[in-house]
């Protein structure tokens, strides 16, 4: 287990996740948190990580770090997200092994689940279906990264763990139109139609896939309250319970953004796995859950667009 002076390696820190992490081990008082820049490390660079792990003394690592974005990114980068995720997670896994760093939180996503999975989707589902293909790549790597989180554990008694969060919005994240997940590009798209006074928003699909979403505190804190949870269980769905259909979260953000237009569906636009919501049972055996709403995470969320965007 970790304790308030152990060394936490948190790599991909700036991202959404990460970020989120290193806000929250600092708000619980953790002193030594360690980060890197990519342009000083590259995590697909396996010497150049096993170096960074052998000069460094440390006592666990939350893997935040990965390749990661909507239907558009991942169709069209498919090499780029199967080889970027097996080799940043790969590297990590064994360097955690090769020096004895026994407390890791591997990061997924629900996307490793079948594409037309049994709702709500339980960890024993993995593997029983095809994957969704527009992310299958990178899926895929994350399925393969559990594995060796698994196999780890078994060959080496290692206390190696694999959260796999619903859908995730918050501080920090990609807004961009055609590299970002669904939440965050919508505020994008609406907040420039607002400032553009457009009568119509094109929304990708039929608009009717359901997803699950979460705030990223709520897994952030998941991450350090497994990091010091010893479990049965490799692999760990991290989920809120909340779902809606992607037209409702459209018009959501409308009316939160204050703006007056008509919804126009591009069909000839995929959509994407029909719809996500993970079973949390096997976190809420062990005393966690997401404690915080769409409302409020929502506000936080807009107000951290509006400083970027501006």
């Amino acid at each position: 287990m970790v304790n308030k002076n152990s060394v936490i390696f948190v790599t991909g820190h700036k991202g959404l996740v990460g970020s989120s992490v290193v806000r929250r081990l600092k708000f619980f008082g953790y002193k030594k948190i360690l980060t890197v820049e990519k342009k000083v490390l590259n995590l697909t660079d396996q010497s150049k990580v096993d170096i960074f792990f052998k000069k460094n003394n440390i006592n666990a690592v939350i893997n935040a770090a990965a390749k990661v974005g909507g239907i558009y990114a991942n169709n069209k980068y498919r090499a780029d997200f199967i080889y970027d995720n097996l080799s940043i997670q790969s590297n990590i896994i064994h360097c955690c092994y090769k020096y004895r760093v026994k407390n890791l939180i591997f990061l997924g996503s629900s996307c490793i689940y079948p594409r037309n999975c049994k709702q709500p989707i339980k960890e024993k589902y993995l593997l029983t279906g095809e994957l969704e293909k527009t992310n299958e790549p990178y899926a895929i790597a994350k399925i393969a990264g559990i594995k060796m989180c698994e196999s780890y554990n078994l060959q080496y008694k290692t206390n190696f763990k694999c959260l796999m969060p619903c859908n995730l919005y918050g501080p920090n994240d990609n807004y961009d139109d055609m590299s970002a997940h669904f939440f965050p590009a919508i505020i994008s798209r609406v907040y420039k139609a607002k400032l553009k006074n457009l009568k119509e928003l094109i929304v990708w699909g039929n608009g009717q896939a359901k997803r699950e979403m979460m705030y990223v505190d709520d897994l952030a804190d998941a991450c350090i309250y497994f990091l010091n949870k010893k479990t049965n269980e490799t692999l760990i769905n991290i989920g809120s319970g909340f779902e809606e259909k992607i037209i409702d979260y459209v018009k959501f953000i409308i009316k939160k953004i204050n703006f007056e237009a008509k919804i126009k569906l591009d069909k000839t636009k995929p959509n994407g796995t029909p719809r996500k919501i993970i079973d949390s049972s096997i976190a809420l055996k062990y005393g966690w859950k997401a404690m915080i709403g769409l409302e409020k995470g929502f506000e936080l969320t807009y107000a951290d667009f509006l400083k970027r965007f501006r």
